[in-house]
């Protein structure tokens, strides 16, 4: 009897810290670049540090009207951070997401422009190296950097790949954020959109977390810099990331509240790497020998009429073949191109639990940042709205 009664209150007590843990809010740092005697990049009157500080504090603003969401600034005011202690804030806030904001500038092409957004990742574009190579050169201004930094040089951000790479793990949903950022500047502000870009930004390199780094346009053009020194541009930019990181957290978290907006346009928009042309999506499923796939012996619970989920366990530049050896043994793979990106998914079933144990079986294998996703009737839905169908 006493036996019995213990296994229920332990049961309970179990249940209780699952829930709790369930029930923290999402957390967001947020990183506006630059500061103090660190201008960042400037063009007249339009400076980097002043323009991606308002940013920042707007994109806060927004997300604080979701009350599941806390927001962190690394700096709320006109203050001179050390790259390193910025991600040590993400870190020691145990955030679920790192965004860094920042705005380019280049010498040679008044006419650039547009929007990128940035993951950590190895990249030969020369373009995507010199934003690196400015972004990085931060740290000079920081006392004893070479002491700090040791075996890192910012004008080589190859030598970067030396020091320990923490955000391997985290690229794929690094990337899904990235896109989210860059769908909506394109779909609500109408700003060209140059893609989801990989480098190696010493800013991201430490974060235990999703980390994005994004540039809001070129302050070396005058119209782009005009606009995005203009209250009207800061506050249309700061909703498109807001609801952007709303975007994210519904299909990685949980639900959050709406942000009242009135988008211009509608019409979705795939996110790309690199590529300015957006390919058409392409699905394949190779069937091969069950070497590893989750148990089913027991019939699947369908979710709801049109509803599937799979595992998203890789993305990457290369069309790899889809037998169980390049995958870890993971068998019932397949793949989608959106750009020239490859998404690689494991297992498809109707069933939620089926899918979660199907994460586990891709989490045990290695894939470590693996995440599940949900389409309905071929479209790609949150995983709250699979679930609540």
């Amino acid at each position: 009897m006493f036996k019995n009664k213990f296994k229920t209150a332990l049961g309970v007590f179990i249940w209780c810290i699952g829930s709790t843990v369930y029930a923290q809010n999402f957390k967001v740092v947020l990183d506006a670049g630059h500061g103090a005697h660190d201008f960042g990049a400037t063009r007249g009157n339009y400076v980097e540090k002043r323009i991606v500080l308002d940013v920042a504090l707007k994109v806060g603003e927004l997300l604080k009207k979701d009350k599941t969401i806390d927001v962190v600034y690394t700096r709320k005011t006109d203050v001179f951070l050390e790259l390193r202690e910025r991600t040590d804030i993400a870190n020691r806030e145990k955030a679920d997401i790192f965004v860094s904001i920042h705005a380019n500038a280049v010498a040679n092409a008044p006419s650039a422009s547009g929007t990128e957004t940035y993951v950590m990742g190895r990249s030969k574009n020369a373009s995507n190296l010199e934003v690196a190579k400015k972004e990085n050169a931060v740290i000079t201004l920081e006392d004893d950097y070479q002491t700090k930094y040791a075996g890192y040089d910012p004008s080589r951000p190859e030598s970067l790949i030396g020091l320990t790479l923490m955000q391997e793990q985290y690229v794929l949903q690094s990337i899904d954020l990235a896109s989210k950022v860059q769908t909506r500047f394109t779909n609500d502000a109408e700003r060209r959109n140059r893609g989801v870009k990989q480098d190696l930004f010493l800013v991201l390199h430490g974060a235990f977390m999703p980390s994005i780094l994004i540039e809001l346009g070129f302050l070396s053009n005058s119209e782009e810099g005009a606009y995005l020194n203009s209250e009207e541009g800061k506050n249309e930019l700061a909703l498109c990331i807001a609801k952007a990181i709303l975007d994210y957290k519904r299909q990685h978290h949980s639900a959050s509240d709406e942000i009242e907006s009135k988008p211009k346009k509608q019409e979705p928009v795939v996110a790309k790497v690199e590529p300015k042309k957006v390919d058409t999506v392409q699905e394949k499923v190779v069937p091969v020998a069950q070497t590893s796939s989750v148990d089913a012996s027991k019939p699947e619970k369908v979710t709801a009429a049109g509803v599937t989920f799979k595992v998203q366990i890789a993305a990457s530049g290369n069309n790899i073949g889809l037998q169980p050896s390049n995958f870890k043994g993971l068998d019932k793979i397949s793949v989608m191109k959106e750009g020239t990106l490859y998404k690689y998914f494991y297992n498809e079933t109707t069933d939620y639990e089926h899918a979660r144990k199907a994460l586990e079986v891709a989490k045990n294998k290695g894939y470590n940042s693996a995440f599940l996703v949900a389409y309905k009737n071929g479209k790609k839905i949150s995983i709250q709205q699979a679930i609540n169908n």
